[in-house]
């Protein structure tokens, strides 16, 4: 395990991680440099870390999840902070308090770091400027999840090595909802990854490819030649209207099963950031295959976040 030094040795000069337009190549670099120093001590059971012991951080999740709140609670707990879990209905918001109100309270009982997910987007923003302590995004609305997007970059690079340039990455399903997809699209690209949007006309629109990426309505074609096809759920809740005509009709077309990964390329892997409809976007046979990541996102979900938090904490500390 690195030294503490090593640990603190980082120029990470962000109290806060709200989205990942703002971040820089070298601070992505940053965090997947240290990301890889505490997947080492995830796989080799070292337990909890000492580097923020005696930290109180703050998960409000104000929108339901399993995944990423799991995955904050744990990377806390690796890093010897202490965790206090909130959610919406265990909170004040219910009773009509501002989201402003129950941060500044949370900040008063001393509290030195919120996770926030909220159903609005910018929410995580609007409290990293209003609060001294540091916020880090854990999704709001369709807007950004820089977490998820820098584990899904840490995968792609246990992969295929820390250079992704000139690799290629289809992400396939929901594009128009999905946060998941926006902070994909600004990570990959800031990396040199060539990326390709897919899946119905209506959710994939090419007001996207502004964002620098291709857009191909075409499954076959999107996906051939690609390194890596990230899939994404249909995001049900953050529709008011039908974008297709049924679930069964789009697993039809743009599902992924046995037939179609002939598409692929013999070494492509297939990545979700879950949850998995199974048998809309994916067949169990993929979802467990060898080609499957997705397990290890949810590991290097850990790691990156262990690394999220220690260096926000760590630039807090320097602020004070």
């Amino acid at each position: 395990m690195a030294s503490v030094k090593f640990l603190n040795s980082f120029k990470w000069f962000r109290k806060d991680l709200t989205n990942i337009k703002d971040l820089e190549l070298w601070e992505i670099e940053e965090i997947m440099a240290l990301a890889k120093v505490f997947k080492e001590s995830i796989v080799n059971k070292l337990g909890k870390l000492p580097c923020q012991r005696g930290k109180t951080i703050v998960n409000l999740f104000l929108e339901p999840s399993t995944r990423t709140r799991n995955a904050f609670e744990m990377s806390a707990y690796r890093l010897g902070a202490d965790v206090l879990s909130v959610n919406s209905s265990a909170s004040s918001i219910t009773k009509g308090e501002t989201l402003k109100d129950t941060a500044k309270n949370l900040e008063a009982i001393t509290a030195d770091m919120i996770i926030i997910r909220h159903s609005a987007a910018g929410a995580a923003k609007y409290l990293a400027e209003r609060l001294r302590i540091p916020v880090i995004n854990a999704g709001d609305g369709a807007h950004a999840h820089p977490t998820q997007a820098l584990l899904d970059s840490f995968t792609l690079r246990e992969k295929f090595g820390d250079d992704l340039r000139g690799k290629k990455v289809t992400i396939l399903g929901d594009i128009l909802f999905s946060r998941v997809a926006r902070s994909n699209i600004y990570c990959l690209k800031k990396q040199g990854v060539d990326v390709v949007l897919s899946g119905p006309s209506t959710l994939v629109p090419r007001e996207f490819e502004k964002m620098g990426v291709k857009v191909c309505h075409d499954l076959k074609d999107a996906v051939k030649d690609a390194d890596a096809v990230m899939l994404l759920r249909i995001q049900h809740e953050r529709q008011s209207a039908n974008y297709f005509p049924s679930i069964s009709e789009y697993a039809n077309v743009f599902g992924l099963n046995r037939l179609r990964e002939g598409f692929l390329k013999k070494d492509a892997i297939i990545m979700h950031p879950g949850p998995i409809n199974r048998g809309v976007e994916v067949d169990t046979y993929l979802a467990d295959s060898p080609r499957s990541v997705i397990l290890s996102q949810v590991t290097n979900g850990v790691a990156v976040r262990m690394a999220a938090i220690h260096l926000c904490l760590c630039a807090a500390s320097k602020i004070k």
